[in-house]
């Protein structure tokens, strides 16, 4: 057992996959071996997170999951803890590894109660074993009751291999919205858990959309079945390595960088000249060797005093064949005139913001950026999920529920790498396993800091990396420092590119 973190490059296995290897190890194992073993790992590890619990309330479900918990319940009495199970099934109907452990809890002399027991405080420890990857539809009656229970209380929750009314393949709550005459917490019924010990595999629900907030600190336990023969559907994106730039190198050596966007003034009433040259800080601070700005109808700027390193220039005159280019961010309606060139003439193109939403309502720009692919170019979008909802003709929420397969699914019919932000960025590109970013938090919910991921990205292609590699780096690197910076402490867009590393 040990806990996931961004230094590994866990491989994440879909709910089918693991079915299928849990029943292929199951086969080669004596019955109820991998529920013991699962028992004795959540025993284990709640003993090491409450070591001076009076009392571990163990909330167990109907199915497998619940022997989990009834087992490792077994464990923690035989070592002289006080765990108390409330059991949502019955010995008739109940399967036969979930069977074998509720006989064994009651042999142990675990207490069974029908209710949550009173009294539990902060020292205590609630397991949550009610449902695991089984969630198909929103928790009722009495288990989104103990949900509740569980999520408003003291004592700190432990979820057992998935936090229950989570789905372990897409992160989000298998909840539905309430209705009039729907059980009270309809809606709500999902765990959020201090700690959540996966089991088997590990899930990409866990790392994505609302999983990272449900499942907390991950750890994982393989249960001694190493020899994986699945399909991963995703992986755990990795610390990149250390590039150590040669003495004998110029600043020509490190690529070239054009920021086009920064409309001055347009249509909506307003500028976003910033938004350019936060994408171009991003690019300088990512290690660009020159950085070239390009402000959009009627941005007059020839220096910048606080930033004199970026080199100001028309569109016309850019040559955009010998440079790696950042277009769209801050570009508004203006974006749409410079676009057909861009998307012709660039080699290695970052596409953010203004000019997706421009692709996302033209057909001709979408057929240039599909025949991009086609011509072996290298492309990467950066959208947040309503960008993407537009670019799919979907909806945000339609994105949310399935991040990876959205972003697989842009890539395809787009011929690119896509960079799906938000909470466990998505990086996908057609022909690679995608990839869920583990680094980042809430922090990086202000104005701006996309805006400087697209110009780290782009540093990251002038350096000569591969689109996808450099996706993965880049948002690797950009979440990194957010999760450096004093918890308390504001973070802003032009502070996080002056962190970043090349």
């Amino acid at each position: 057992m040990y806990r996931v973190t961004p230094a590994l490059p866990q491989p994440l296995f879909d709910i089918a996959a693991t079915r299928r290897m849990e029943q292929a190890a199951t086969t080669g194992l004596p019955a109820h071996t991998l529920m013991q073993r699962a028992g004795l790992s959540v025993a284990r590890l709640a003993l090491a997170l409450a070591p001076h619990a009076r009392t571990v309330w163990v909330a167990c479900g109907p199915g497998n999951n619940g022997g989990d918990g009834m087992e490792a319940a077994m464990h923690l009495r035989r070592w002289g803890g006080h765990p108390v199970i409330t059991w949502l099934g019955d010995a008739a109907s109940a399967p036969p590894d979930a069977r074998a452990s509720l006989i064994r809890a009651r042999d142990a002399g675990v207490a069974f109660s029908e209710s949550p027991p009173g009294g539990l405080g902060p020292d205590d420890l609630c397991i949550d074993a009610l449902l695991g990857i089984g969630a198909t539809r929103a928790p009722q009656g009495r288990m989104a009751d103990w949900i509740a229970a569980l999520n408003a209380g003291p004592a700190p929750v432990m979820a057992v291999d998935v936090p229950s009314g989570l789905n372990a393949d897409t992160g989000e709550s298998t909840s539905i919205p309430i209705a009039a005459n729907d059980h009270p917490t309809l809606g709500k019924c999902k765990i959020n858990a201090k700690n959540t010990l996966t089991l088997l595999t590990c899930k990409p629900g866990l790392f994505t959309s609302q999983g990272r907030d449900a499942a907390g600190t991950v750890w994982f336990d393989d249960l001694g079945v190493t020899d994986l023969t699945g399909q991963p559907c995703a992986r755990l994106n990795a610390a990149p390595a250390l590039r150590y730039r040669l003495h004998a190198s110029h600043k020509g050596s490190h690529g070239d960088v054009a920021v086009i966007g920064g409309e001055a003034m347009g249509a909506r009433g307003m500028g976003m000249t910033g938004a350019a040259l936060l994408a171009a800080s991003g690019a300088l601070h990512g290690g660009s060797g020159r950085v070239l700005v390009s402000l959009l109808d009627g941005g007059a700027m020839t220096l910048d005093p606080v930033q004199p390193e970026w080199m100001f220039r028309t569109f016309e005159a850019l040559n955009l064949r010998s440079l790696t280019v950042v277009c769209g961010c801050g570009g508004g309606e203006a974006v749409r005139r410079v676009l057909p060139r861009v998307l012709s003439q660039s080699l290695q193109l970052v596409l953010d913001a203004d000019a997706l939403n421009a692709i996302a309502t033209d057909r001709s720009l979408r057929t240039l950026l599909q025949q991009r692919g086609v011509r072996g170019l290298a492309t990467v979008l950066t959208p947040h999920p309503l960008e993407a909802a537009r670019l799919l003709g979907s909806t945000a929420l339609a994105v949310q529920a399935d991040r990876l397969g959205a972003a697989r699914q842009l890539s395809i019919e787009l011929h690119c790498v896509v960079v799906l932000k938000g909470s466990g960025t998505v990086v996908a590109a057609p022909g690679e396993t995608s990839v869920i970013n583990p680094t980042g938090n809430a922090l990086l919910g202000t104005a701006g800091t996309g805006d400087v991921l697209a110009g780290l990205l782009g540093a990251r292609l002038a350096a000569g990396h591969q689109a996808f590699a450099a996706a993965c780096s880049a948002v690797y690197l950009h979440g990194a420092v957010a999760d450096d910076w004093p918890a308390h402490q504001a973070l802003t867009a032009s502070a996080l590119a002056h962190r970043l590393t090349a």
